[in-house]
């Protein structure tokens, strides 16, 4: 089953995150997935913009940590570098746009902050909630920092609290945040 859907429409390619059941976090297949659909939209000359969302309630929970634990059998395939996968939108020629409907924590910072233009539903809650569990934000660091304030990121960093879009707005992590029943219209 596949957890990253595409489609095009008027030029503009949807790429879709759908693992609800895992809350869209970034496993080895989702990553996998996720990469080809970069290149299908960076190669494709019928591409002109690229929006990422998600479906269910949650945009992206950052990495798979029950499947990086796991000892379960090993997966033939290997997972793909966060900071590699961000890259990937930073460096890309066509413009990302992100379509936040869902909670964005931990390494869904990341992705929302990789975007050229990340917009969110206002109720959506964001975090960096890895520090709860005692990982440092360092990989997604790279790409949050250069949008954020310092002291605000030190504080956000070392307390890993959420909060709302409206207040990630303010840090400087996404665009924008509008209620749920506008939020298709501010993406286009």
């Amino acid at each position: 089953m596949s957890l990253v859907e595409t489609n095009l429409e008027n030029e503009v390619l949807t790429i879709t995150l759908n693992d609800e059941e895992n809350r869209n976090a970034l496993s080895a297949q989702l990553t996998t997935e996720l990469i080809e659909a970069i290149d299908e939209a960076d190669t494709n000359p019928n591409v002109r913009v690229v929006v990422l969302t998600n479906s269910g309630k949650v945009f992206c929970a950052g990495a798979d940590l029950a499947e990086r634990s796991s000892e379960k059998e090993k997966s033939s395939i290997k997972p793909v570098d966060p900071a590699l996968l961000f890259g990937r939108f930073q460096k890309s020629p066509k413009p990302y746009v992100g379509r936040i409907a869902g909670h964005c924590v931990a390494g869904g910072m990341g992705l929302a902050a990789s975007m050229d233009i990340s917009i969110a539903d206002e109720t959506v809650k964001f975090g960096f909630t890895e520090v709860r569990i005692g990982v440092a934000p360092a990989v997604i660091s790279v790409v949050c920092l250069p949008k954020m304030r310092q002291a605000e990121a030190k504080e956000a960093f070392l307390r890993g609290n959420r909060f709302l879009a409206t207040e990630a707005v303010r840090m400087g992590l996404i665009n924008s945040a509008v209620p749920a029943n506008k939020l298709d219209d501010a993406v286009k």
